[in-house]
Protein backbone atom coordinates (compact mmCIF):
# COMPACT_ATOMS: atom_id res chain seq x y z
CA UNK A 1 0.00 0.00 0.00
CA UNK A 2 1.21 3.15 -0.87
CA UNK A 3 2.50 5.78 2.30
CA UNK A 4 0.68 8.87 3.12
CA UNK A 5 2.32 11.84 4.16
CA UNK A 6 0.82 15.24 5.57
CA UNK A 7 2.87 18.04 4.08
CA UNK A 8 1.61 21.06 6.99
CA UNK A 9 2.46 24.09 4.95
CA UNK A 10 3.23 27.03 7.25
CA UNK A 11 4.96 29.77 5.30
CA UNK A 12 8.49 30.45 4.01
CA UNK A 13 10.32 31.19 0.63
CA UNK A 14 9.54 27.90 -0.68
CA UNK A 15 5.70 28.87 -2.03
CA UNK A 16 6.47 32.80 -1.96
CA UNK A 17 5.33 34.28 -5.13
CA UNK A 18 7.33 37.52 -7.11
CA UNK A 19 5.78 40.63 -6.81
CA UNK A 20 6.82 44.37 -7.72
CA UNK A 21 7.72 44.65 -3.69
CA UNK A 22 9.70 41.13 -3.85
CA UNK A 23 8.69 37.67 -3.04
CA UNK A 24 5.50 37.13 -0.61
CA UNK A 25 3.52 33.91 0.16
CA UNK A 26 0.41 34.16 -0.95
CA UNK A 27 -2.48 31.74 -0.43
CA UNK A 28 -3.00 28.87 -2.96
CA UNK A 29 -0.28 29.55 -5.11
CA UNK A 30 2.48 26.67 -3.80
CA UNK A 31 -0.53 24.29 -4.34
CA UNK A 32 -1.01 25.36 -8.00
CA UNK A 33 2.80 25.25 -8.23
CA UNK A 34 2.73 21.74 -7.28
CA UNK A 35 -0.13 21.05 -8.99
CA UNK A 36 1.48 21.87 -12.14
CA UNK A 37 4.56 20.36 -12.36
CA UNK A 38 4.36 16.39 -13.31
CA UNK A 39 6.96 14.70 -11.00
CA UNK A 40 5.21 15.14 -8.71
CA UNK A 41 2.68 12.69 -10.02
CA UNK A 42 5.75 10.40 -10.12
CA UNK A 43 4.47 6.59 -9.23
CA UNK A 44 7.54 6.98 -6.98
CA UNK A 45 6.74 9.64 -4.68
CA UNK A 46 4.16 8.52 -1.58
CA UNK A 47 0.33 9.90 -1.54
CA UNK A 48 0.56 13.35 0.20
CA UNK A 49 -2.12 15.95 1.74
CA UNK A 50 -0.70 19.78 1.80
CA UNK A 51 -2.12 21.59 4.74
CA UNK A 52 -1.69 25.24 3.93
CA UNK A 53 -1.67 27.41 6.61
CA UNK A 54 -3.33 30.92 7.25
CA UNK A 55 -2.00 32.74 7.35
CA UNK A 56 1.25 32.00 6.16
CA UNK A 57 4.29 33.21 7.76
CA UNK A 58 7.54 34.17 7.01
CA UNK A 59 9.23 32.45 9.82
CA UNK A 60 10.82 35.33 11.20
CA UNK A 61 7.53 35.65 12.62
CA UNK A 62 7.33 32.72 13.99
CA UNK A 63 6.69 32.35 17.84
CA UNK A 64 6.35 29.57 20.25
CA UNK A 65 2.61 29.51 19.91
CA UNK A 66 3.64 28.60 16.13
CA UNK A 67 5.26 25.87 17.22
CA UNK A 68 2.18 24.66 19.33
CA UNK A 69 -0.19 24.75 16.58
CA UNK A 70 2.23 22.74 14.11
CA UNK A 71 2.68 20.17 17.20
CA UNK A 72 -1.18 20.13 17.51
CA UNK A 73 -1.61 19.63 13.91
CA UNK A 74 0.41 16.67 13.85
CA UNK A 75 -0.92 15.07 16.67
CA UNK A 76 -4.29 15.15 15.02
CA UNK A 77 -3.19 13.64 12.44
CA UNK A 78 -0.59 11.21 13.48
CA UNK A 79 -2.73 8.14 13.41
CA UNK A 80 -3.85 8.99 9.49
CA UNK A 81 -0.36 8.61 8.20
CA UNK A 82 3.00 7.37 7.80
CA UNK A 83 4.83 10.70 8.29
CA UNK A 84 5.05 14.05 7.89
CA UNK A 85 6.90 17.18 6.04
CA UNK A 86 6.64 20.61 7.98
CA UNK A 87 7.23 23.15 5.35
CA UNK A 88 8.88 26.35 7.22
CA UNK A 89 10.82 29.24 6.45
CA UNK A 90 14.64 29.22 7.05
CA UNK A 91 15.52 32.18 9.30
CA UNK A 92 13.98 30.16 12.13
CA UNK A 93 13.48 27.00 11.25
CA UNK A 94 16.24 25.50 13.10
CA UNK A 95 14.05 26.95 16.39
CA UNK A 96 11.30 24.97 15.39
CA UNK A 97 12.62 21.94 14.74
CA UNK A 98 14.82 22.20 18.12
CA UNK A 99 11.25 22.71 19.68
CA UNK A 100 9.17 19.53 18.15
CA UNK A 101 11.59 16.98 19.42
CA UNK A 102 10.13 18.24 23.01
CA UNK A 103 6.65 19.02 22.19
CA UNK A 104 6.09 15.31 20.56
CA UNK A 105 6.55 12.72 23.13
CA UNK A 106 6.29 9.03 22.05
CA UNK A 107 7.01 10.34 18.29
CA UNK A 108 7.39 6.75 16.18
CA UNK A 109 7.27 8.19 12.70
CA UNK A 110 9.41 10.74 10.51
CA UNK A 111 8.92 14.50 11.17
CA UNK A 112 10.96 16.32 8.63
CA UNK A 113 11.15 20.08 8.52
CA UNK A 114 12.59 21.63 4.73
CA UNK A 115 12.30 24.58 3.22
CA UNK A 116 14.07 26.24 0.35
CA UNK A 117 16.16 29.60 -0.59
CA UNK A 118 14.43 30.07 -3.83
CA UNK A 119 11.01 29.83 -4.50
CA UNK A 120 9.60 26.80 -6.34
CA UNK A 121 7.90 29.31 -8.69
CA UNK A 122 11.54 29.98 -9.99
CA UNK A 123 13.42 28.13 -12.88
CA UNK A 124 16.36 27.91 -10.94
CA UNK A 125 15.17 26.82 -7.53
CA UNK A 126 16.29 24.25 -4.61
CA UNK A 127 12.73 23.89 -3.43
CA UNK A 128 11.45 21.45 -5.77
CA UNK A 129 14.55 19.00 -4.55
CA UNK A 130 13.96 19.68 -1.18
CA UNK A 131 10.29 18.57 -1.05
CA UNK A 132 10.68 15.52 -3.32
CA UNK A 133 13.54 14.14 -1.40
CA UNK A 134 11.59 15.08 2.04
CA UNK A 135 8.56 13.18 1.06
CA UNK A 136 11.08 10.20 -0.17
CA UNK A 137 12.61 9.94 3.14
CA UNK A 138 9.91 10.24 5.16
CA UNK A 139 7.57 7.36 2.96
CA UNK A 140 10.99 4.93 2.89
CA UNK A 141 12.32 5.74 6.03
CA UNK A 142 11.02 4.71 9.30
CA UNK A 143 12.90 7.23 11.36
CA UNK A 144 11.25 8.50 14.60
CA UNK A 145 12.51 11.56 15.53
CA UNK A 146 12.43 15.68 14.16
CA UNK A 147 14.84 16.18 11.09
CA UNK A 148 15.73 18.96 8.90
CA UNK A 149 16.49 18.19 5.55
CA UNK A 150 17.90 20.89 3.14
CA UNK A 151 20.59 20.57 0.58
CA UNK A 152 22.73 17.21 0.74
CA UNK A 153 22.40 16.36 4.11
CA UNK A 154 19.37 14.79 6.38
CA UNK A 155 20.02 16.36 9.97
CA UNK A 156 18.35 16.00 13.57
CA UNK A 157 16.18 18.81 14.03
CA UNK A 158 17.54 19.69 18.12
CA UNK A 159 21.06 19.20 16.85
CA UNK A 160 20.57 21.74 13.41
CA UNK A 161 21.60 25.48 13.15
CA UNK A 162 21.86 27.46 9.88
CA UNK A 163 25.00 27.90 8.73
CA UNK A 164 24.32 30.34 5.73
CA UNK A 165 22.03 32.88 4.15
CA UNK A 166 22.65 31.89 0.76
CA UNK A 167 23.75 28.65 0.43
CA UNK A 168 21.74 25.98 -0.86
CA UNK A 169 23.38 23.74 2.13
CA UNK A 170 22.37 26.19 4.50
CA UNK A 171 22.16 24.23 7.97
CA UNK A 172 24.63 21.90 9.83
CA UNK A 173 24.72 19.64 12.72
CA UNK A 174 28.30 20.54 14.12
CA UNK A 175 28.29 18.26 17.20
CA UNK A 176 26.57 15.32 15.67
CA UNK A 177 26.81 13.59 12.67
CA UNK A 178 24.14 13.75 9.49
CA UNK A 179 21.66 11.47 9.99
CA UNK A 180 21.44 10.67 6.54
CA UNK A 181 23.26 11.99 3.33
CA UNK A 182 21.74 12.66 0.09
CA UNK A 183 23.53 12.64 -3.62
CA UNK A 184 22.62 9.58 -5.96
CA UNK A 185 21.52 7.52 -3.22
CA UNK A 186 19.94 8.46 -0.27
CA UNK A 187 22.24 6.92 2.67
CA UNK A 188 20.59 6.78 6.41
CA UNK A 189 23.50 6.17 9.37
CA UNK A 190 21.27 4.15 11.28
CA UNK A 191 23.89 4.31 13.95
CA UNK A 192 23.29 7.72 14.92
CA UNK A 193 19.35 8.00 14.41
CA UNK A 194 17.42 7.19 17.65
CA UNK A 195 15.91 3.71 17.75
CA UNK A 196 12.79 2.78 17.42
CA UNK A 197 10.89 2.60 20.49
CA UNK A 198 7.86 -0.60 19.47
CA UNK A 199 7.17 -0.41 23.34
CA UNK A 200 4.91 3.38 22.37
CA UNK A 201 4.32 2.58 18.53
CA UNK A 202 1.46 5.62 17.86
CA UNK A 203 1.05 6.60 21.13
CA UNK A 204 2.07 9.80 20.67
CA UNK A 205 1.47 12.82 23.16
CA UNK A 206 1.44 16.52 23.20
CA UNK A 207 3.40 18.81 25.71
CA UNK A 208 2.92 22.49 25.05
CA UNK A 209 5.83 24.61 25.68
CA UNK A 210 5.15 27.01 28.69
CA UNK A 211 5.02 30.47 27.66
CA UNK A 212 7.10 31.76 30.88
CA UNK A 213 10.17 34.88 30.55
CA UNK A 214 13.16 33.15 28.59
CA UNK A 215 16.14 35.10 26.85
CA UNK A 216 19.47 34.74 25.07
CA UNK A 217 22.26 36.91 26.31
CA UNK A 218 25.37 36.64 23.89
CA UNK A 219 28.50 38.17 25.42
CA UNK A 220 30.94 40.34 24.05
CA UNK A 221 33.91 42.60 25.23
CA UNK A 222 33.51 45.10 27.40
CA UNK A 223 29.47 44.46 28.55
CA UNK A 224 27.84 46.23 31.02
CA UNK A 225 26.99 44.42 34.27
CA UNK A 226 23.90 46.70 34.90
CA UNK A 227 22.20 45.78 31.48
CA UNK A 228 22.68 42.01 32.40
CA UNK A 229 21.32 43.53 35.72
CA UNK A 230 18.46 44.53 34.58
CA UNK A 231 17.92 42.04 32.12
CA UNK A 232 17.96 39.28 34.66
CA UNK A 233 15.02 41.27 36.63
CA UNK A 234 11.66 39.64 37.14
CA UNK A 235 9.89 38.25 35.36
CA UNK A 236 13.15 36.34 33.22
CA UNK A 237 12.90 32.52 34.72
CA UNK A 238 15.83 31.39 32.27
CA UNK A 239 18.94 32.89 30.20
CA UNK A 240 20.99 31.14 27.92
CA UNK A 241 24.35 32.80 28.15
CA UNK A 242 26.14 32.55 24.84
CA UNK A 243 29.86 32.36 26.01
CA UNK A 244 33.13 32.03 24.70
CA UNK A 245 35.25 28.97 23.75
CA UNK A 246 34.47 26.55 26.74
CA UNK A 247 32.15 28.45 28.34
CA UNK A 248 34.51 31.07 29.59
CA UNK A 249 33.41 34.52 30.59
CA UNK A 250 34.68 37.97 32.33
CA UNK A 251 35.53 36.63 35.88
CA UNK A 252 37.13 39.91 36.71
CA UNK A 253 33.60 42.43 36.34
CA UNK A 254 32.73 41.45 40.14
CA UNK A 255 29.93 43.38 39.09
CA UNK A 256 28.54 40.87 36.35
CA UNK A 257 29.32 38.14 38.41
CA UNK A 258 27.69 38.99 41.45
CA UNK A 259 24.19 39.94 39.16
CA UNK A 260 24.56 36.69 37.84
CA UNK A 261 24.94 34.51 41.37
CA UNK A 262 22.01 37.00 42.69
CA UNK A 263 19.33 36.27 39.82
CA UNK A 264 20.30 32.39 40.51
CA UNK A 265 19.91 32.59 43.94
CA UNK A 266 16.49 33.69 43.56
CA UNK A 267 15.90 30.77 40.80
CA UNK A 268 16.40 31.80 37.57
CA UNK A 269 18.08 29.31 35.72
CA UNK A 270 21.10 30.29 33.88
CA UNK A 271 22.76 27.61 31.34
CA UNK A 272 25.86 28.66 29.40
CA UNK A 273 26.37 27.28 25.67
CA UNK A 274 29.24 28.49 23.20
CA UNK A 275 29.61 31.01 20.92
CA UNK A 276 31.59 28.66 19.09
CA UNK A 277 29.74 26.14 16.66
CA UNK A 278 31.56 22.65 17.17
CA UNK A 279 32.73 21.86 20.45
CA UNK A 280 31.78 21.27 23.98
CA UNK A 281 31.27 23.52 27.19
CA UNK A 282 33.26 22.82 29.82
CA UNK A 283 33.10 25.59 32.94
CA UNK A 284 35.38 23.25 34.68
CA UNK A 285 38.35 24.28 32.23
CA UNK A 286 39.21 27.74 32.86
CA UNK A 287 39.01 30.48 35.77
CA UNK A 288 36.57 32.56 33.57
CA UNK A 289 34.34 29.25 33.01
CA UNK A 290 35.02 28.20 37.12
CA UNK A 291 33.92 32.06 37.62
CA UNK A 292 30.36 31.23 36.00
CA UNK A 293 29.98 27.58 37.07
CA UNK A 294 30.21 29.72 40.93
CA UNK A 295 27.98 32.32 40.48
CA UNK A 296 25.35 29.44 39.68
CA UNK A 297 25.38 29.04 35.98
CA UNK A 298 25.18 25.44 34.45
CA UNK A 299 26.72 23.73 31.45
CA UNK A 300 24.49 23.09 28.09
CA UNK A 301 27.81 21.21 26.95
CA UNK A 302 27.15 21.01 23.08
CA UNK A 303 23.74 22.31 22.89
CA UNK A 304 22.50 24.40 20.23
CA UNK A 305 21.41 27.45 21.34
CA UNK A 306 18.18 27.00 19.52
CA UNK A 307 17.64 23.63 21.47
CA UNK A 308 18.66 24.95 24.80
CA UNK A 309 16.30 28.21 24.49
CA UNK A 310 13.50 25.12 23.61
CA UNK A 311 14.56 22.79 25.96
CA UNK A 312 14.25 25.87 28.90
CA UNK A 313 10.68 26.44 27.90
CA UNK A 314 10.01 22.80 27.95
CA UNK A 315 11.19 22.06 31.60
CA UNK A 316 9.70 24.94 32.53
CA UNK A 317 6.09 23.81 31.18
CA UNK A 318 6.93 20.55 33.49
CA UNK A 319 6.50 22.82 36.50
CA UNK A 320 9.58 21.36 37.91
CA UNK A 321 11.83 23.47 40.83
CA UNK A 322 14.74 25.30 39.45
CA UNK A 323 17.08 23.01 40.69
CA UNK A 324 14.97 19.97 39.22
CA UNK A 325 15.50 22.43 35.33
CA UNK A 326 18.92 22.26 36.41
CA UNK A 327 19.72 18.98 36.58
CA UNK A 328 17.50 17.84 33.62
CA UNK A 329 18.83 20.55 31.32
CA UNK A 330 22.43 18.37 31.50
CA UNK A 331 20.31 15.10 31.00
CA UNK A 332 19.84 14.07 27.31
CA UNK A 333 16.55 13.87 26.74
CA UNK A 334 15.94 13.47 22.71
CA UNK A 335 19.17 13.48 21.44
CA UNK A 336 19.76 17.09 21.65
CA UNK A 337 23.14 16.60 23.90
CA UNK A 338 26.36 14.47 24.30
CA UNK A 339 28.30 14.49 27.82
CA UNK A 340 32.15 14.23 27.55
CA UNK A 341 31.62 11.71 30.76
CA UNK A 342 29.15 9.94 28.86
CA UNK A 343 31.02 9.60 25.36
Amino acid sequence: MKKRIYVAYTGGTIGMKRTESGYAPEPGYLTEQIAAMPEFDNPALPAFDLHEYTPLLDSSNMTHHNWREIAEDIAVHYDAYDGFIVLHGTDTMAYTASALPFMLSGLQKPVILTGSQIPLCEVRSDARENLITALMIAARYAIPEVCLHFGSTLLRGCRATKISAGGFDAFASPNYPPLGTVGVDIDIDWDHVLPLDRGVRNRLTLQPLDTSAVSVLRLFPGIAADMVRNMLQPPLKGLIIEAYGVGNGPEKSRDLMDALAEASARGVVIVVCSQCLHGTVDLADYAAGSALARAGAISGYDMTTETALAKLRYLFSLNLTPDEIRATMQTNLVGELTRPDEE
